[in-house]
């Protein structure tokens, strides 16, 4: 029994009953030695495969000369890293942090600060504007806006400040906007809530608000960017450029958990020395990968196979039986099940069973992001595998 070898792990996860031990590519492998094929990429955190080479030797080779300093110093590989960066994402500034949720957090408290230092919002009185059906992370500042009854329940007291309004609607966007409106923070595509893919124009009317009504425009694009959805970022899709985008999972290539905030000086020159800060944020092994990252996406190839690839899976998806609904962005899609075929875990477990790792959300919602290093042919294996979990015989 798997759950035997995490006898002592909090039960904060409900995972899929497989132990994996390596991994290579899109490719993993069990304690058994039996092998898988990866279509949920650590939730996109491995955008670009398993041991990669190129971002492994990267890391090998710091290792082997500094890992951390703390950023009570200089180190010789944040410059290198932030200055790349900032250019894929035509900004200024770098804020480098840990984990996606960090990420956010600090979105917010830059937001705050912009909104009371440059806006001149009278204090303690900065809103923000979500989303309903959001996903930003498991802060509790960031729980509290959450609409997921599992997400939110039990962790109260929640921080003030936040607007809910149903995504994709961005006339109510505009109807919350108010005097105190610092921000609206948005998921270009949001992924925890089953790649959900807003109607066209909405990320443009956002931009075209947030310039008129001096807001913010932050894009989480923690999940969505860096290659996965066929583009740089899921903002290209509609041609925008938001004014903060948050940053993490594909940008420590599965090796190291690396994210960033990153925005013109306008904005995130708001932070003083000392206002913000992370020990391991910004450390030279992290700086080191993530610069190897940027280089990859710099190519355009990448991002080229996942808008080609992610064709492929569509069409192949398209073709199965007890799908009810599918969403997608390059390669990556939600795809609804069936009730009569089984609930989105109930695949999941098939699918496992079959030498295929995928995951489920909000109950019928089966999520698949495989690494942008798959074969075409192995995507086809995959959907065979789903055909055959998506049988009525295989309830």
């Amino acid at each position: 029994m798997t759950a035997a070898h995490e006898v002592h792990v909090a039960h904060n996860y409900h995972p899929l009953p497989v132990t994996i031990a390596t991994g290579d590519g899109a490719w993993v492998t069990d304690s058994e030695g039996k092998r898988y094929l990866d279509m949920l990429s650590g939730y996109s955190a491995l955008n670009f495969g398993h041991l990669n080479s190129e971002l492994v030797q990267a890391a090998q080779d710091q290792l082997a000369r500094l890992t951390l300093t703390s950023r009570a110093f200089y180190n010789d590989q944040l410059g290198p890293f932030t200055d790349a960066l900032a250019a894929l994402c035509k900004k200024d500034l770098v804020l480098p942090m840990n984990t996606g949720a960090e990420a956010v957090e600090t979105g917010i408290k830059v937001a705050r600060a912009w909104g009371y230092r440059v806006k001149g919002i009278a204090a303690d009185r900065a809103k923000i504007i979500v989303a309903e059906g959001n996903f930003h992370g498991r802060t509790t500042t960031i729980v509290g806006f959450s609409d997921d009854p599992q997400a939110h329940n039990d962790f109260g007291p929640y921080a003030p400040g936040f607007v809910a309004v149903p995504y994709g609607d961005a006339d109510a966007i505009e109807a919350a906007i108010d005097d105190d409106t610092a921000a609206i923070l948005i998921e270009p595509i949001q992924g925890e809530g089953g790649v959900v893919l807003p109607p066209e124009g909405y990320l443009r009317r956002i931009r075209e608000l947030a310039t008129a009504r001096n807001v913010l425009f932050i894009a989480d694009e923690i999940q969505s960017g860096l290659g996965r959805v066929g583009e740089t970022f899921a903002c290209d899709r509609e041609g925008v450029v938001p004014d903060v985008y948050l940053l993490g999972k594909a940008l420590g290539g599965g090796i190291l958990p690396v994210s960033a905030v990153v925005a013109n000086e306008d904005v995130l020159g708001v932070i003083r020395p000392g206002e913000h800060g992370s020990t391991f944020g910004g450390n030279p092994l992290a700086a080191t990968v993530g610069l190897k990252v940027v280089e990859l996406l710099q190519s355009g190839r990448f991002q080229e196979r996942s808008r080609q690839l992610g064709e492929h899976l569509r069409a192949g998806l398209e073709k199965l039986d007890g799908i009810t609904a599918i969403r997608s962005a390059g390669l990556w899609a939600g795809v609804d099940i069936d009730p009569s075929r089984g609930t989105g875990r109930e695949v999941a477990e098939r699918l496992l069973a079959r030498g295929v790792l995928a995951k489920d959300t909000h109950g019928q919602t089966l999520r698949i992001a495989p690494p942008l290093v798959i074969r075409a042919t192995e995507l086809d294996w995959a959907l065979e595998q789903l055909a055959q979990a998506l049988t009525p015989s295989a309830r």
